[in-house]
C-alpha cells in the first residue's frame, strides 16, 4: 500500500510521490522565541518528528527543516519589559525549546535555521516581488498586494471579499488594500533594524519561511507543515510571496496538526491556559505525553486533561510490563511451553503486528490506529502467557518484542530498558501520592513470606491494604511485582 497523506490544499489525501524518488524534503515553522513551549508545541513537534521517522523508516532520505523566528514584536516586547537585548532572549529561549524537545525525545531537525540568519535572501526576495508588481514600498515599509495574485486564499478555501468580512487587520493608512502585508517593517525607536534599500528595517514575520524554505530545500518541495492556526494567514502569505516570484509550487503536500484544547477551546498563551511541557514533565514521563499525543489522529484535535494523561500513563505501564515479561522469558532449553501445540490464530495476529502498523502509517500516518493495534498485540501476548490461550512458541514471542521495539523506534517510544522505566514510574506515582516505596516493598517482602507459610489470610489482607492505596500486586512463579493504578 502506498503511502497517502492528506493535502489540506486540495483537502483529500493524495499518494505521496516525492519530487526525487528516495529523498524527501520537509520545512516545518517552528517558535517565535519569546517564551518557554507549552504542550501545544510539543504536540506539532511529536507529531513531524513522527511523521520524519516514518519516512526514514520507509526508506526515504529526508531533508528536515524547522525554523525559529528570532525577530519579532513578541520578543521586542519582552526584551523591553526585561530591560534585554533581542538576541539574548531569543538565545534564551531557543536554548530552553531545545531542551523541551530533548527530555520529549524529539529528534533534532536536519538544519534549524534563524531568521536573522537571512535577512539579505529576504531582501533580495522582496526587490523581486517590487519589480513584478506584486509588492510596493511606502514610507520605509513594503507590503505585499494580495489582489494581484490571482491565486490568493487556494490553501484556506477563502476569497479576498471572506477574508475583509471578517478580518481583523491593523487600520494602516499605507495599505492600498487592508488584507495587504508586510514584508518588510520601518525601525521604529529602540527595535532592532537592518539596512534596506527601503531604510532600516526588519522584515516581516510571513517572509521569513519563504526564504528559508527556499534555501535549504529549493524553490518547489515535498511536505510543508504546522499547526492549523497557520494555514490562514502565514502559509497562505507564504504561499503567495514564494509563488509570486518563483511562478511554481511552494510544497507539494500541505500537513497541518489539530489543536491541543482545554475546555474546548484551543491551548495558547493568548488565553492564557496554557500548560508548558516543563509542568507536565515533572509530573509524568516524556513518553506519556508522547502516547498521549500520538493516541489521536494528528489532524483531530486533542482534549488536555490530567485524567487524560493518567490513562496514557497506564498505557505506558501495560507496554513496558509486557516487554519486562517478553524479556524475561525463558531460553528454549527451559521453556514449559516448547513442547506444546502453537495457537495458529492469535500467533498469526501477533506476527502481524509490523504489516499492520504499516498499513495504519501509510493511511495519512495514522497514528492513532497504529497504537490500537500495538494495544492489541499486548493483550494477546499477555493472555497467551497467562494461559488463556494455548501456547505461542518462544520464537513469536522474541519476534514480537523486537516488533514492538521496532515500531516504538519510529513512535519516540520505549525508548527507556523496561526495568528502568517501571522502577521509575513507580516512584514517581508513589511520590505523588504521599506513599512509601520502602513500605509497599516490605510489606510485598511479608505477603511474600506469609504465602510461603501459607498464611493464606495474612497474605489477603496485606493485598487489601496495598489495593485500597491503588497499589496492585502481579505475581508470577518466581516474584510479586506491583504498580500504581
Amino acid at each position: 500500500m502506498p503511502l497517502r497523506i492528506f493535502n489540506t490544499q486540495t483537502r483529500k489525501k493524495e499518494e505521496f510521490h516525492p519530487l526525487k524518488e528516495g529523498m524527501a524534503g520537509v520545512y516545518v515553522c517552528g517558535i517565535t522565541a519569546y517564551d518557554v513551549c507549552h504542550v501545544g508545541h510539543a504536540r506539532s513537534a511529536v507529531v513531524f518528528d513522527v511523521i520524519t521517522r516514518y519516512l526514514r523508516y520507509r526508506g526515504c532520505e529526508v531533508t528536515y527543516v524547522k525554523n525559529f523566528t528570532d525577530v519579532d514584536d513578541k520578543i521586542i516586547e519582552r526584551a523591553r519589559r526585561e530591560k534585554a537585548g533581542i538576541d539574548a532572549i531569543a538565545e534564551r529561549y531557543i536554548r530552553e525549546h531545545d531542551e523541551d524537545m530533548e527530555a520529549l525525545g524529539v529528534a533534532r531537525p536536519t538544519v534549524a535555521p534563524r531568521a536573522t540568519e537571512h535577512i539579505d535572501g529576504m531582501i533580495r526576495l522582496i526587490e523581486v516581488l517590487i519589480a513584478k508588481g506584486l509588492a510596493y514600498a511606502a514610507d520605509g515599509d513594503v507590503f505585499y498586494t494580495v489582489e494581484k495574485f490571482p491565486e490568493y486564499g487556494k490553501l484556506s478555501g477563502r476569497g479576498l471579499e471572506d477574508m475583509l468580512a471578517g478580518a481583523r487587520v491593523d487600520v494602516n493608512e499605507k495599505k492600498r488594500n487592508p488584507l495587504d502585508f508586510a514584508l518588510w517593517k520601518a525601525s521604529r525607536e529602540g527595535e532592532p533594524w537592518w539596512e534596506s534599500p527601503w531604510g532600516r528595517g526588519r522584515p516581516g514575520w510571513h517572509l521569513e519561511c519563504s526564504v528559508m524554505s527556499q534555501r535549504y530545500l529549493g524553490e518547489t518541495f515535498d511536505i510543508h507543515g504546522g499547526g492549523e492556526d497557520l494555514i490562514f494567514p502565514h502559509h497562505e502569505n507564504e504561499i503567495a510571496q514564494s509563488e509570486g516570484a518563483t511562478g511554481k509550487p511552494l510544497a507539494r503536500y500541505w500537513v497541518h496538526n489539530g489543536f491541543v484544547r482545554v475546555n474546548s477551546e484551543k491551548m495558547s498563551k493568548s488565553l492564557g491556559n496554557f500548560f508548558t511541557i516543563r509542568d507536565i514533565l515533572s509530573q509524568f514521563h516524556p513518553e506519556v505525553l508522547r502516547l498521549f499525543m500520538l493516541q489521536s489522529h494528528y489532524r483531530s484535535p486533542v482534549d488536555f486533561s490530567d485524567a487524560a494523561l493518567s490513562e496514557a500513563r497506564q498505557g505506558m505501564s501495560r507496554f513496558y510490563s509486557t516487554l519486562k515479561t517478553l524479556k524475561d522469558l525463558p531460553g528454549p532449553e527451559t521453556d514449559a511451553s516448547a513442547g506444546l501445540a502453537e495457537d495458529r490464530e492469535p500467533a498469526g495476529q501477533i506476527q502481524a503486528l509490523r504489516e499492520r502498523f504499516l498499513e495504519a502509517m501509510d493511511d495519512d500516518f495514522n497514528t492513532a490506529r497504529a497504537i490500537g493495534h500495538l494495544f492489541e498485540t499486548v493483550r494477546l501476548i499477555n493472555a497467551s502467557l497467562a494461559g488463556k490461550k494455548r501456547a505461542v512458541s518462544r520464537a513469536v514471542l522474541s519476534q514480537a518484542e523486537e516488533t514492538i521495539r521496532e515500531i516504538g523506534a519510529v513512535l519516540g517510544l520505549f525508548r527507556e530498558e523496561a526495568d528502568a522505566y517501571l522502577r521509575l514510574d513507580r516512584e514517581r506515582e508513589a511520590a505523588k501520592r504521599g506513599l512509601s516505596v520502602e513500605r509497599i516493598e516490605r510489606l510485598i517482602a511479608e505477603r511474600r513470606a506469609a504465602r510461603d507459610a501459607k498464611a493464606w489470610q495474612r497474605a489477603d489482607e496485606i493485598r487489601k491494604d496495598l489495593a485500597s492505596q491503588g497499589v496492585i500486586l502481579s505475581d508470577t512463579h518466581t516474584a510479586t511485582t506491583w504498580a500504581i493504578a
